[in-house]
């Protein structure tokens, strides 16, 4: 079976306009979320102030628990936590037409509304992990334990001298996992 999401048009990126009015139109958490050029100048500067800097990076479809609990470990493993985010077009190219269930503009909302995330940038590339340690060149990439060691962000994070950092799976919740339950559910109900 499978459940429409509803009509799917190909939207591009946020461009810097509607991002900058986004942010000043929706609140205080949102000033998290910034544009390429703004947070290589922000790491720049978390770096003269020798602050710690932690990058991770994924969808966050269907923001779950899961997904905090990654996010919270992240950010224990320094004081600052920027979040590479896919955008719709991105999710589109490597998880499917029927992806992603959440737009990008409330994904980067529900991201910026966590404490333990301090910064978001929204990037378009298909795999978005090695341009965003590249432009942020942080201490520590976060990344999924299931992952494992030789991982294609650990060349990169070494590179600058950082280290990977695997975050164990919080079993029982992936957006997958979520997906199919509803699905499941909705099935039951509806026969």
């Amino acid at each position: 079976m499978k459940i429409q999401a509803g009509n799917r048009k190909k939207k591009k990126i946020m461009n810097d306009a509607e991002m900058v009015n986004m942010n000043k139109q929706e609140g205080l958490s949102k000033a998290k979320i910034k544009m390429r050029e703004e947070i290589k100048e922000i790491a720049e500067s978390l770096k003269r102030e020798e602050k710690k800097i932690v990058t991770c990076n994924g969808s966050f479809d269907l923001l779950h628990v899961g997904h905090v609990k990654f996010l919270q470990e992240a950010k224990d493993q320094g004081d600052i936590l920027i979040v590479g985010l896919n955008s719709n077009d991105s999710i589109h190219k490597y998880k499917g037409a029927d992806r992603p269930i959440i737009d990008e503009k409330y994904r980067l909302e529900g991201l910026a509304a966590l404490e333990c995330v301090d910064y978001i940038i929204l990037m378009d590339e298909e795999e978005i992990a090695v341009p965003l340690i590249n432009l942020v060149k942080p201490d520590v990439h976060a990344n999924g334990e299931e992952y494992g060691e030789n991982c294609v962000e650990a060349e990169a994070v070494k590179g600058f001298g950082g280290k990977l950092y695997l975050v164990k799976k919080f079993e029982g919740f992936s957006t997958t996992e979520l997906v199919n339950k509803i699905v499941s559910l909705y099935v039951k109900q509806n026969k």
